[in-house]
């Protein structure tokens, strides 16, 4: 049975990396935008990457322009606004289609997982946040609206690590 290690992207780079080189961290995988609502998000998931990062935690971005559009940059220009706005650390790939026909096929194994408290099925919005165990294995699914910092996403991550 395939998990996220299994999974190949390309970083926002340029570099096909290997999901398996995060074997033995927790993940917490987000589809992010630079033109959102949820935006701001963006500062709430790197301090959950500073604060979990020395016990084998990473959250990873998956930028996506399929929602109204809220991510038209290049590569260049999203790693930028992220470092410059946000102060990211945290890794980043190339932008992707998170939903349809050209969805990547890391999303079509993640967002085809039975999860909760968010179910299984099509990416909602930017922002989807999807919990990975240190074996590659999807645990928890949250809601786009969900802040990173809420105590059941915490609390989520605690019970992973």
């Amino acid at each position: 049975m395939a998990n996220v290690h299994d999974f190949k992207a390309t970083t926002i780079d340029g570099e096909e990396k290997s999901l398996g080189d995060f074997a033995g961290k927790t993940l917490l995988l987000v589809n992010v935008a630079s033109e959102c609502g949820l935006t701001p998000q963006y500062k709430g998931l790197e301090e959950l990457h500073r604060k979990y990062k020395g016990r084998g935690f990473s959250v990873v971005g998956f930028p996506c322009n399929q929602f109204a559009g809220q991510e038209p940059g290049s590569d260049e220009e999203i790693k930028s606004f992220c470092e410059s706005r946000f102060d990211v650390t945290f890794p980043l790939f190339s932008k992707i289609d998170v939903n349809g026909d050209e969805r990547h096929p890391l999303y079509a194994h993640l967002t085809g997982e039975e999860t909760t408290p968010d179910g299984p099925g099509d990416v909602k919005w930017n922002f989807a946040k999807f919990l990975v165990d240190k074996n590659g294995n999807v645990v928890a699914r949250f809601d786009p609206a969900a802040e990173p910092t809420d105590k059941v996403v915490t609390k989520a991550i605690e019970e992973a690590l």
